[in-house]
């Protein structure tokens, strides 16, 4: 629908260019009102006051009587304005858990306010906003209103591209984004119908609920084929596509050659049996294991992390290019590196057979595992071996192959330091991670879970090992209150509401765990024991580890709960991870005998890594649903056996065993029956009937539709545990049929 002259004016008196901002009146308005908040004004003052143009006086009137009907301001008997001073005003974060309401989120344990969408007032998912609250409210939690946008959480969309005659609109992905962005047909940039697209949104919507309007800023391909899925899912969580240009230059520039003069200055490890272990198609091996037997017949092990900062320096393009992307990301089917590939997979990684720069970790063990020495600091190493984990896995399993003799030593040890690891109260979560089989379009072919064995917990070990010693190390150093800087990796004791809840909750199941501080981690790892081999393992388990508090970096030495370490650093891993770069310099720098670091830079580093790390996590997570849904796809004839995970108003979710995938099934697909929410006993009631479908229930399932844009899987219970059908599965037609075999209307515009 063509919008009217009359419309644009309208939308420029509301908003007009001040230099580089965007004129708001009702946040002009708004601001006034609370700075004067004694003062009453009248339109006309409040004008003249502000110095509005005559233009404005229509808007004026509308705003004023929308912050009255909100309860922000009173109108006075004699027509003047005055700031309500008993509003409750409050600000938080905009929530948008479903297309009919939004919950602002504020924080430090104040209750949500419920807002209906039409009351966001062109809030989006995320955007920092300031809230009226009413006066008499409703529902259970406090009822409000958006007043003011303080901050917007992103400008930028991925989307699929929907065409009219002279315009176009992009349906987000997000599934949080309930309306679609127009875009004029001079700002498409070429997009076409069904490509998917990164928007710029160049408009934000009004009061009155008008769309945001925006512009194409790049064309990732066609919707649904892979390499345009997986730019999409780049773009949606702001993921770097390539480097730029000066930094592949200052890569390019450095030397290959290791000077004579470096490796003087380095202990020399060449002449010791050393190799690396890896995933089969790993392409940078960022540590090494060393091992030879002392002449007191103790063993030196040496943990060689490669030593990135020697070539990495500060104040270059290269250092402020790894210190934004802060981590490596591992999509389904590509690396997004933190480090430009003549680092990461060469001069840097660890290969065998070549001389390499690294930064160690040397310890002195004894036949039980304890340390006995250790040693830090700069050395020059020469691979023997590259190892994937399954070659090591077979020759811990027959005892056959190339060093045998020292994988099956290095075993043994890491064996030692696992159980004395979980005797001081490690906790001991082993969760499950998928992989896919691609063909070579990114057709997932086959989905299947990771299993970890002892050739992973080898490695690991030894690498919690050296991160724990060299945080001690750094620790320890300098005595009394005033500890040496150091970057750390916390992780909090749980929440004990947190963790109270979470008993509660399995004592429905028929598990026991203690809550008393001291017992929590013995209980957790008995809890863990117990679910072996059960149904609801996984499930139970995923919901322990959300009950935690999550790790993160910080200069504040707090100790690492889930790992019972006083102090823990990451040392082990700096080719991915820039918190790795920063401990390797603090340690130098407190080998040399140099002061200690300013602690508020490093802990802002801290801060951002910490938000990478989540960026990564989440869209790592992205990519593996949205292969999941592809999956799925193609198996709608299947039954499946699912476990339930989780239940709520709209409906039942259930994750099917043999592939991992969640999907849900829809309460309105529930049809033998009016099934109500139990939330307390985490079920559904049928009213009726009184069936009963409650978490950790078996069920068999198919698979009913699968929306690759939204990465969501509809599915419909088959039978229950006790054998019985429940409900009848409806006929659909494919997502993309649905979404695209449709007109839409316009509405707004």
């Amino acid at each position: 629908m063509r919008r009217s002259k009359e419309n644009n004016e309208t939308k420029r008196d509301r908003k007009e260019p001040r230099g580089n901002k965007t004129f708001n009146l009702k946040d002009i308005v708004l601001s006034f009102l609370q700075d004067n908040k004694t003062t009453a004004f009248t339109e006309r003052q409040i004008t003249k006051k502000l110095g509005l143009p005559r233009k404005h006086e229509e808007a004026l009137s509308e705003i004023l009587d929308f912050l009255v009907t909100t309860g922000v301001a009173q109108r006075l008997r004699n027509g003047a304005y005055k700031f309500h001073a008993k509003t409750l005003v409050k600000t938080g974060t905009v929530d948008h858990v479903s297309a009919r309401f939004a919950f602002i989120v504020a924080g430090d344990g104040e209750d949500d306010v419920w807002v209906s969408s039409d009351a966001l007032h062109g809030a989006l998912d995320g955007d920092t906003v300031k809230v009226a609250v009413y006066t008499h409210s409703l529902g259970r939690r406090p009822e409000g209103e958006v007043i003011e946008v303080l901050q917007r959480k992103r400008d930028e969309f991925v989307g699929v591209m929907e065409m009219r005659a002279k315009y176009g609109f992009v349906v987000p992905d997000n599934r949080k984004m309930y309306t679609d962005i127009y875009v004029n047909k001079g700002d498409l940039n070429g997009a076409q119908e069904g490509d998917k697209v990164v928007v710029k949104v160049t408009q934000w919507p009004d009061a009155e609920g008008k769309k945001p309007e925006g512009t194409v800023t790049r064309v990732l391909g066609k919707a649904g084929e892979h390499e345009a899925e997986m730019h999409s899912i780049m773009a949606e969580f702001g993921l770097p596509f390539e480097f730029p240009t000066e930094v592949e230059a200052e890569a390019n520039a450095i030397s290959t050659e290791i000077p004579a003069a470096e490796i003087a200055k380095r202990r020399d490890f060449r002449d010791v049996t050393t190799f690396t272990i890896d995933p089969v198609d790993a392409k940078d091996f960022d540590d090494a294991l060393s091992i030879r037997q002392l002449e007191n017949g103790n063993w030196e092990i040496g943990v060689h992390i490669a030593d990135v900062t020697h070539y990495v320096t500060q104040d270059t393009e290269l250092e402020r290019e790894a210190f934004r992307r802060a981590t490596s990301v591992y999509l389904v089917d590509r690396t997004i590196p933190m480090l430009p590939e003549k680092l990461s997979n060469g001069l840097c990684s660890l290969r065998p057979h070549e001389d390499k720069l690294t930064f160690s970790a040397v310890f002195e063990l004894d036949d039980k595992g304890k340390i006995k020495d250790q040693w830090f600091g700069r050395t020059i190493i020469h691979s023997d071996r590259r190892f994937s984990y399954e070659e090591v896995q077979e020759i811990l399993e027959t005892g056959e192959g190339e060093f045998a003799g020292e994988l099956q030593l290095l075993n043994k040890l890491a064996y030692k330091l696992r159980e004395t690891r979980f005797k001081k109260g490690a906790v001991n979560f082993e969760t499950i991670e998928v992989k896919f089989k691609l063909d070579e379009k990114g057709v997932p072919l086959a989905v299947y879970p990771k299993i970890r064995k002892d050739a992973h917990k080898l490695i690991e070990d030894f690498m919690l090992l050296a991160n724990k010693q060299v945080a001690e190390y750094v620790y320890k150093k300098k005595k009394g209150e005033n500890k040496l800087t150091m970057v750390y990796r916390i992780h909090n004791a749980p929440d004990e509401e947190k963790i109270k809840t979470f008993s509660t909750f399995v004592r429905k199941f028929g598990y026991t765990l203690e809550t008393e501080p001291e017992k929590v981690s013995k209980s957790l790892n008995a809890f863990i024991e117990n679910l072996e081999g059960k149904p609801e393992q996984f499930t139970l388990q995923n919901l322990a580890i959300r009950t935690m508090a999550k790790a993160r970096y910080s200069t504040d030495p707090v100790g690492h709960f889930g790992l019972a370490f006083n102090h823990y650093t990451h040392f082990t891993s700096p080719i991915r991870r820039y918190p790795d770069m920063m401990a390797h310099r603090l340690l130098q720098r407190y080998l040399d005998e140099e002061e200690s670091a300013k602690k508020e830079a490093f802990e802002d580093k801290c801060k951002h890594s910490s938000e990478r790390e989540k960026v990564a996590s989440d869209a790592e997570r992205a990519s593996i649903k949205y292969k999941q849904v592809e999956y799925m796809k193609n198996a709608e004839d299947k039954e499946y056996e699912g476990i339930v995970t989780g239940v709520t108003e709209f409906g039942v979710f259930v994750e099917i065993i043999e592939t991992r995938c969640e999907g849900m099934v829809r309460m309105s697909d529930l049809d033998d029956d009016y099934y109500e929410l139990d939330e307390k006993n985490y079920r559904i009631v049928g009213r009726r009937n009184g069936r009963i479908i409650a978490f950790g229930d078996k069920v068999m399932v198919t698979v009913q539709e699968t929306n690759l844009d939204k990465r969501t899987i509809d599915l419909a219970i088959v039978s229950l545990a006790d054998g019985k059908t429940i409900g009848r599965p409806r006929k659909t037609q494919s997502s993309r049929k649905r979404k695209f075999g449709k007109k839409r209307s316009w509405t707004g515009k």
